[in-house]
């Protein structure tokens, strides 16, 4: 009959060794996965960190353009000129007042009734959804004149013709945010801004940047394609279904 051979102390020594460097090595590896981590962290919070100093310059004070773009609200400091270099602040919303196509025949005075592009980082928001169109040039004819979220007296106030429409008006342009507006030529932004001054927002917030159809800058999303055609979902559009809203 064979005996159960005892292992020696030496042949135990080198057991238990073994039982505890395995747990050991599993241990290192957990500690330098966790500080590269901490690493890769620490590096992204500090770009982070850079970057938003950089982008979160002081803004000029709003000031009107000389001539026929002041007549329009146009800004005189940040325009279709320089708006590049103040895109994405986290202080600050972005909104293009245009229409996907509009019944004004704006080819006539060199523009396009229909939405041929924007800038990067813009959301569109019609004016002629949210007030009364007014004070187009002769020379494009009738403008759009069906549902708002509020009408033009003539007296120049607004009045709300559904019960949604302070609302929706706050929940689209924060009172605590800088607003840039544009859209085609600058008379939708200027009008838009017409609308928030009067319903109290803080004219020092806003600016109205101009037309895109003046724009030379390095962040143009095309809509209208070289052969004609109208890419429309490549647009980050807001439509009010006035269908839901309650009349007053």
């Amino acid at each position: 009959m064979a005996t159960k051979k005892t292992p020696t102390s030496t042949e135990l020594l080198k057991k238990t060794s073994a039982s505890i460097e395995a747990p050991k090595k599993s241990s290192d590896i957990m500690i330098v996965i966790t500080a590269a981590v901490l690493c890769v962290v620490m590096i992204v919070s500090s770009i982070i960190a850079r970057t938003d100093n950089v982008t979160l310059k002081t803004l000029p004070a709003p000031e009107l353009s000389e001539g026929q773009r002041g007549e329009l609200g146009i800004d005189k400091n940040i325009n279709e000129k320089n708006i590049d270099e103040y895109l994405n602040r986290s202080d600050s919303v972005y909104y293009d007042m245009r229409m996907l196509e509009d019944p004004a025949a704006y080819e006539s005075i060199g523009g396009d009734r229909y939405l041929s592009g924007f800038i990067d980082g813009f959301e569109v928001i019609p004016y002629p959804y949210l007030a009364s169109v007014k004070g187009l040039p002769e020379a494009v004819g009738q403008g759009y004149s069906g549902d708002a979220l509020f009408t033009i007296t003539d007296d120049g106030s607004y009045v709300a013709n559904y019960q949604e429409s302070d609302e929706i008006l706050s929940s689209l342009f924060p009172k605590d945010k800088n607003i840039f507006l544009m859209c085609g030529g600058g008379g939708y932004a200027g009008m838009t801004k017409n609308l928030l001054v009067n319903k109290g927002w803080d004219p020092s917030k806003i600016y109205n940047v101009g037309g895109y159809w003046f724009y030379e800058g390095s962040n143009n999303v095309k809509v209208k394609e070289d052969n004609g055609t109208y890419s429309f979902w490549k647009v980050p559009y807001h439509n009010i279904d006035f269908n839901k809203l309650t009349k007053k």
